[in-house]
């Protein structure tokens, strides 16, 4: 095996662009037709808003294997491999303990095989690629200050217990949450959590701004599309519980912690570029 070029497998691109098609469909079944989901979809859902947080992970995971596709660099979409693992991993238990609640169509089929065999995929390619990451900033980059990545791991950790309980306890779930859930629907809701939990946590371990770029931004349009979903389903809430002002809060601060947050390397990362080009520019002394 070569040493830590930093590339992406050509596999690793393929399997990328053979999973956008299926996320595509999913979410605008789910976004089109949520009171449609148990003909259309792989089994129905109820409320539409359980539908549409399910499609707004669909539609932030579009992006990130777009990126997959796209980048020549594996650090730059890495810390977004073990979220799917685990997302999906959780997506085929939930789906093998409530296999009495799925539709016997084309779209459940076209599901149990897309999630018995993703975080087997993802977890292999993974690891193929693992010692190809240099672990070097990239020759345009910027570094994450410790205070903005431990401050983000705890809101990730934070996000990744609430997941874990919600998945582990459904029922209890079930009687809190902001809208009505299911005891699949529980699961399902904890696992989109696990996505920002595993992410984030991995800044722990990385402070490079260009490892988490593509992945902030696929979280900031999942965020987005949360939001808006709400909006569109405000009848959904359930206004006697405490947590859905709560969870109105969370999901308002987010949106702005995250958006500021990636602004603000955004703008940094620009700076490094113009003094990049500056510096390849100069004349020789």
């Amino acid at each position: 095996m070569s040493g830590p070029d930093d590339r992406v497998l050509p596999l690793t691109r393929w399997v990328a662009i053979a999973i956008i098609p299926f996320l595509v469909i999913a979410a605008f079944l789910l976004f089109a037709f949520p009171t449609r989901s148990g003909e259309l979809f792989a089994w129905p859902i109820d409320p539409p808003l359980s539908a549409f947080v399910l499609a707004s992970a669909y539609v932030g995971g579009i992006w990130f294997f777009v990126g997959v596709a796209r980048t020549t660099e594996w650090h730059r979409v890495r810390h977004g491999f073990p979220a799917v693992v685990v997302f999906s991993g959780a997506l085929l238990v939930a789906t093998l303990l409530h296999l009495d609640r799925f539709s016997q169509n084309l779209s459940f089929f076209a599901w149990i095989t897309l999630y018995a065999t993703t975080p087997f995929v993802v977890a292999a390619l993974a690891i193929a690629q693992h010692r190809r990451d240099p672990h070097v900033p990239a020759p345009v980059d910027v570094v994450i200050p410790l205070v903005a990545r431990s401050g983000l791991a705890l809101i990730g950790g934070a996000a990744l217990l609430v997941g874990a309980t919600m998945f582990a306890f459904p029922g209890a779930a079930a009687v809190v949450w902001a809208w009505p859930l299911t005891p699949l629907t529980a699961q399902v809701t904890g696992s989109v959590l696990s996505l920002t939990g595993v992410v984030n946590l991995a800044l722990l371990v990385d402070s490079r701004w260009t490892s988490f770029r593509i992945l902030f931004q696929a979280q900031l349009i999942s965020l987005a599309a949360i939001a808006i979903s709400v909006l569109a389903r405000w009848g959904d809430l359930l206004w006697d519980r405490a947590s859905t002002p709560a969870f109105l809060a969370l999901i308002g601060a987010a949106v702005l912690s995250y958006g500021g947050f990636t602004l603000w390397c955004e703008s940094r990362l620009r700076g490094a570029a113009r003094q990049r080009r500056a510096e390849v520019s100069a004349p020789p002394r």
